[in-house]
């Protein structure tokens, strides 16, 4: 049963563990405390058949719960160390829920820095494992802070994982394991749905969070945003839900990932 009474982060939570549905068995990485629960509330209610690791050398068959500090109570279900993971990578078995700092209406993404590549404004990450990633497995993203500094009206500054615009596409390269399934922000949920004048991929708003109206997303938006024809209503978590994250982040870490900490509905 849904309730009335549950925190904006709970709400992203619920509805970043809605990327992996229908997944089937690939192997599904969280990024971030928000993405991580989200993908053990996926793996403990719609989609057991998920593959989740210990973040060490593991599959388990259990979240890791935040916070743990050993390895009791830990159901193990097989030997995960960096090449049997490059091996479902490689072969598009993994949907990876990411934080891009950037993202442009061709669903290109930047961790790298800001600013020109050569004498950037700040430095981030790197490109880390974007580039090949993106290639070869799904990809969804998670912006917990939707604003135009984020979603830019331009191409992001530097291009870590690809996205849907053709120019960038060498001749022949194969993109049959390329795709960005969802965009998971603080205002909505997205997806490329969407047709542009070109045909290709558009981004469009699938849903609204609670109090939120597509006028408020579309002008935290550097670029025009299409509506689905069926848009409504991020839907709201349940009591199971809240239960399986409270089990899972006993220490209350999700509720310093948003300022504030507001309630999901505003």
């Amino acid at each position: 049963m849904a309730t009335t009474d549950f925190t904006l982060a709970e709400l992203l939570i619920c509805a970043c563990a809605e990327v992996w549905r229908d997944d089937g068995e690939v192997l599904a990485t969280g990024i971030g405390i928000i993405p991580r629960l989200a993908q053990g509330l996926a793996k403990l209610t719609h989609s057991p058949e998920l593959m989740i690791t210990d973040g060490e050398a593991y599959l388990t068959e259990e979240p890791v719960v935040l916070g743990a500090k050993n390895h009791d109570g830990r159901r193990y279900g097989g030997w995960m160390p960096y090449a049997r993971v490059f091996d479902n990578v490689w072969g598009g078995r993994r949907h990876a829920l990411v934080g891009p700092v950037q993202v442009d209406r061709w669903g290109q993404a930047n961790i790298s820095c800001i600013g020109e590549f050569a004498r950037p404004k700040r430095q981030l990450l790197g490109l880390r494992g974007f580039p090949g990633n993106s290639i070869n497995h799904v990809n969804s993203f998670f912006v917990p802070n939707h604003g135009p500094r984020v979603f830019v009206d331009k191409e992001v500054d530097v291009v870590c994982s690809v996205g849907y615009k053709p120019e960038r596409w060498p001749a022949g390269v194969k993109q049959d394991y390329m795709r960005i399934h969802r965009i998971v922000t603080d205002l909505c949920v997205m997806d490329f749905g969407g047709r542009n004048d070109e045909g290709g991929h558009a981004i469009r708003v699938i849903s609204l969070h609670p109090g939120i109206t597509f006028e408020q997303v579309q002008a935290a938006t550097g670029f025009p945003l299409l509506q689905a024809d069926n848009l409504g209503e991020t839907a709201h978590p349940t009591e199971e839900q809240l239960a399986i994250i409270r089990r899972l982040d006993p220490k209350d870490m999700r509720s310093k990932q948003i300022k504030d900490n507001p309630p999901g509905r505003r």
